[in-house]
């Protein structure tokens, strides 16, 4: 053991030991010396003799004693891998008393060992475990967050943190504090369901445990959370997608009906008849068409909404891709396309394809609804100062959209002139998908516009 860890020896306490110890003898030997019983020098000599012995004696008792008091310490702060010295300068009496420290100290020591192996199997297997978990103390501070819990909150692999600003309002949701205050005074397992709206909206299904007795770490709660966004979102979609189509599908389908029944009919010889109808038809078709798979890529999109994305995408690269793939529309409604384009912005994290496709919606838009030969601006630009980030634009010199209007545009099916933009060919979808698209990349859709001063379409992406 190191002599830094024994304390140095008082001689005060040795002294008052030794008085204790060697007091009885030293007197009576002086007695026997006052009274002649021994000569005056033995009687001297037996009390210096007895007086030293007793110093000795309480030296070596006292260095013992804080010898073991070291022992014990620092088997106590969980040292007691280092090994005791064989010899230690031990009183006969107190050797046993050693041997059973040194023993005390070995089991110390394993049993620490012991706890320190299953913290650290309890902490993998919490780590491991598929289900988002969440071990909160007794006062309801979060002590730990397992990988899926993390990556549920957007919090960094490498970060150990268990909570993040997503994490905290889900520890102050009245749903989820009800539940906590319920397993606490029952000791019983409660069950909350319960959304989150912020960054993404997330509903969650939680199962609270109370522990009894708690972790080692003080963990007093185990808040499970099960994701049931995607479920829910599929349950909605289905019964949308239902009546959406459904009242969509109805004028196209019936005019399809007419058409049929009428060549079937009154105009089964008439050529020109049929020749005008079946052009008819196969508009109504492709129409069918358009509104299918806006509504199927809609719901994919939604499917994946609360899931970020992963990659890169030069915006610059992918807007002149998509403003070369413009150009048959562009020759028929006679609108010039200018490109600003800084080909140093980045968004990150995105996806090409889905970013493709807002920027697809939103020319189209400008084009369709814009001026017939008018021009179309498209921007793409690096944001700088408190959220720096990229950011692409999209402005026409069209008939601009009414105030009142605006709020409501990313809805789906919404339109401002219902006549004019199904004779344009829209559907009523692509500004829904841009919203979704934005939205499950953590961006920021604005749109500004007046009457007679064309409309402006500014998406603000992030760029790590």
């Amino acid at each position: 053991m190191p002599q830094s860890e024994t304390p140095p020896l008082s001689w005060g306490r040795v002294l008052a030991s030794a008085t204790l110890m060697g007091g009885v003898p030293v007197l009576v030997f002086l007695g026997f010396g006052a009274a002649g019983a021994l000569r005056p020098a033995l009687a001297l000599l037996g009390a210096g003799l007895s007086a030293l012995a007793a110093l000795a004696v309480s030296a070596l008792w006292l260095s013992s004693l804080a010898r073991l008091s070291a022992v014990l310490r620092r088997a106590l702060d969980g040292r007691g891998e280092e090994p005791v010295p064989a010899s230690l300068p031990l009183l006969p009496a107190m050797r046993d008393m050693a041997e059973t420290t040194a023993r005390l100290a070995r089991s110390l020591d394993e049993r620490g060992a012991l706890v320190g192996r299953l913290r650290r199997a309890d902490a993998a297997i919490l780590e491991s475990l598929p289900d988002p978990l969440l071990v909160l103390a007794e006062d309801r501070t979060a002590l730990r967050a397992n990988r899926a819990a993390r990556r549920l909150f957007g919090v960094p692999e490498a970060d150990a943190r268990p909570l993040s600003g997503d994490t905290g309002a889900l520890l102050r949701h009245p749903a989820l504090a009800g539940a906590v205050d319920r397993a606490l005074a029952e000791g019983s397992v409660q069950t909350a369901d319960l959304v989150l709206p912020v960054p993404i909206a997330r509903e969650l299904a939680v199962q609270v445990i109370p522990l009894d007795p708690p972790l080692a770490d003080g963990g007093r709660l185990i808040v499970q959370l099960v994701d049931r966004t995607r479920e829910r979102a599929v349950e909605r979609m289905r019964a949308d997608f239902v009546a959406n189509a459904s009242h969509e599908l109805r004028t196209p389908l019936a005019s399809l009906i007419g058409f049929i029944e009428t060549l079937r009919g009154p105009a089964e010889d008439d050529p020109d008849a049929r020749r005008r109808f079946l052009g008819i038809m196969a508009e109504q078709s492709e129409r069918m068409r358009r509104l299918i798979d806006d509504l199927l890529g809609l719901s994919r999109i939604e499917l994946q909404e609360h899931q970020a994305p992963t990659g890169e995408v030069p915006l610059a690269a992918l807007a002149r891709s998509e403003a070369e793939a413009l150009g048959p529309i562009l020759a028929a409604r006679q609108v010039s396309l200018d490109l600003s384009l800084d080909d140093a912005a980045l968004a990150a994290p995105a996806d090409p394809g889905q970013l493709g496709q807002v920027l697809r919606n939103l020319l189209e838009n400008a084009v369709r609804h814009g001026r017939q030969g008018g021009r179309v601006r498209l921007t793409v630009l690096r944001a700088e100062g408190a959220r720096p980030g990229v950011v692409l634009e999209v402005s026409d010199d069209g008939p601009g959209i009414p105030r009142e209007h605006i709020p409501r545009l990313t809805e789906r099916f919404y339109r401002v002139d219902k006549g004019r933009s199904r004779s344009a060919g829209g559907t009523g979808l692509g500004l829904a998908i841009v919203k979704h698209i934005v939205n499950r990349h953590r961006g920021q859709l604005v749109i500004e516009s007046e009457e007679g001063s064309g409309a402006t379409f500014r998406v603000w992406l992030p760029s790590s």
